[in-house]
């Protein structure tokens, strides 16, 4: 592994999400085409990263192995970009439907450290659940992202650590103002970042009008991007974006205001200590 310069970032594109639908903006992708359309689009926007979820063509949210590798190889097939899978999947999915895109070899997988209110909702994720995924991506021989929505969730992941379930470096992802979790303010990221063990990465996926702000405090701070349709639907106030390639060219001007450089897919995946592609 490579560790990144002062002046490089990685950029995550976050294109379907689970939540999202054709109800709350047309541009949200449904299909392996539309989806590895998009991938091509953030690519050529910044992007070294897409954050992986599946839709039924009716727009659904599944984990279906099926699903997901006709999404990974449209993507494969057209751009060179890390797939990361989401092993998250959608609220009151169970944790063997939840692992299901493990089957698909993708190149990082996303593992929930927590549970959270989700809205209205639980998103559960048990400690026994999180040994299990754990253990179910490290025999996949699949980087995992760490997914945060809390500061204990830095202390449930080091207990994955003690365990031998994962392993530094550890790549992490605060993800900042889900409603009924850590809100998205400066001063909670920087404490979050505070909290984190030696040898990490980090970034911040932060929702909603918060998006922008983050990223571009993120990218002060020395961590790295995500932005995308799954968290944030808005360019501007009221104005949809036309999909995540126009919030991730905004988050490439955001972050080279700061003085950071977009890396390429090849150099993430230096970065990240992923076999080359």
């Amino acid at each position: 592994m490579s560790g990144a310069r002062p002046d490089e970032i990685i950029l995550t594109a976050a294109i379907v999400g689970a939540e999202v639908m054709r109800e709350q903006t047309p541009w949200v992708p449904y299909t392996a085409d539309e989806i590895a359309a998009e991938a091509v689009r953030c690519r050529d926007a910044g992007a070294a990263v897409i954050h992986l979820h599946a839709r039924e063509p009716d727009g659904r949210p599944t984990q279906s192995a099926e699903r997901f590798q006709e999404a990974i190889d449209a993507i494969r097939a057209r751009t060179d970009v890390v797939v990361q899978v989401s092993t998250g999947g959608a609220v009151g999915m169970t944790p063997e439907e939840r692992v299901g895109p493990l089957a698909c070899r993708p190149d990082m997988a996303t593992l929930n450290c927590g549970t959270i209110n989700f809205g209205d909702e639980i998103f559960e994720n048990a400690r026994p659940v999180m040994r299990r995924i754990a253990e179910l991506i490290q025999k996949a021989g699949v980087v995992p992202e760490l997914e945060l929505y809390e500061v204990g969730h830095i202390d449930n992941a080091m207990a994955l650590a003690k365990d031998g379930l994962i392993a530094a470096p550890f790549h992490v992802q605060f993800v900042l103002g889900v409603p009924g979790a850590i809100g998205a303010r400066p001063e909670v990221l920087r404490f979050l970042v505070s909290q984190l063990p030696p040898q990490s990465t980090w970034g911040v996926a932060a929702v909603g009008r918060h998006q922008m702000p983050m990223a571009e405090l993120a990218a002060e701070l020395g961590g790295f991007v995500r932005v995308g349709l799954e968290d944030n639907v808005y360019l501007d106030k009221g104005v949809l974006a036309e999909g995540s390639a126009p919030l991730v060219d905004r988050a490439s001007k955001l972050v080279r205001a700061k003085g950071r450089t977009p890396v390429t897919p090849t150099r993430a995946r230096e970065i990240l200590g992923l076999p080359s592609g």
